[in-house]
């Protein structure tokens, strides 16, 4: 997943070209990766669980895996219509929307300013956020030293590596400006299910329980003793909460 010639396709967005693959037939599903080391496979359990009933669309986030950076800062809602035109290239239909972390963000951002193309929407790992003291100064040497296997072999994949520097500045700057707050939330008008870990240290559970509380239609499910990577650390918990919601 994330580099299927068979599968993938690019969608124009602006002043960039966005991956997506497609996967199994039925009622268009939107899957959203995680950021910074995030990528289309860490989503392959959902992938596999969903390919059988629903025509799976897994986008490759901005600057990440084979989606081009463009060259506009980023923002949450550059991400929303990023998704939006992966979206109008596959459908004219609404749409549901999972995503996680950076994922889930950017579906807040598209269900809001699009109410009309998505019809429910699963954020996991993805609570209030405010601007605050902390700083991101994302560095590729920091960032491969994390991982390095990986790193390496996501600049095969990059449209342009020499540009990587330049994809951490901007994701930096990103991060710092990102806003999730009651404007946005309350905007939301289709059902959502909220999922996080108990241990969650991205997304601290108080900030999943506010936004949750914000949400005009919401439901919740905290996976107990589980940090943000609540689907990889226990995947079954995860997809009992989900299965219904759908």
């Amino acid at each position: 997943y994330g580099n299927n010639p068979e599968a993938g396709h690019y969608a124009g967005a602006g002043d960039a070209r966005i991956y997506y693959e497609l996967y199994g037939q039925g009622e268009p599903l939107v899957v959203l990766h995680g950021g910074n080391l995030g990528s289309t496979y860490e989503m392959a359990g959902f992938i596999d669980k969903l390919s059988p009933s629903y025509q799976v669309i897994a986008v490759s986030t901005r600057g990440h895996g084979r989606s081009e950076i463009g060259a506009a800062p980023f923002t949450l809602e550059q991400r929303a219509n990023d998704a939006l035109a992966v979206i109008n290239a596959v459908t004219q239909d609404s749409v549901i929307v999972l995503g996680f972390s950076d994922g889930a963000y950017s579906g807040y951002k598209l269900a809001s300013l699009y109410p009309e193309r998505v019809k429910k929407l699963i954020a996991i790992g993805a609570g209030e956020m405010k601007p605050g003291p902390g700083t991101f100064n994302l560095t590729s040497k920091a960032v491969f030293a994390l991982d390095e296997p990986y790193w390496q072999q996501q600049l095969q994949l990059m449209p342009e590596p020499e540009r990587v520097d330049e994809f951490f500045a901007k994701l930096s700057d990103f991060y710092k400006g990102l806003t999730a707050s009651k404007e946005l939330f309350h905007s939301i008008t289709c059902p959502v299910l909220v999922i996080a870990g108990e241990r969650d240290q991205n997304a601290h559970l108080s900030t999943v329980i506010a936004a949750y509380y914000m949400l005009p239609n919401s439901q919740l499910a905290i996976i107990p003793n589980a940090t943000h990577t609540v689907f990889l650390e226990n995947f079954p918990a995860v997809w009992e909460c989900i299965s219904p919601f759908l």
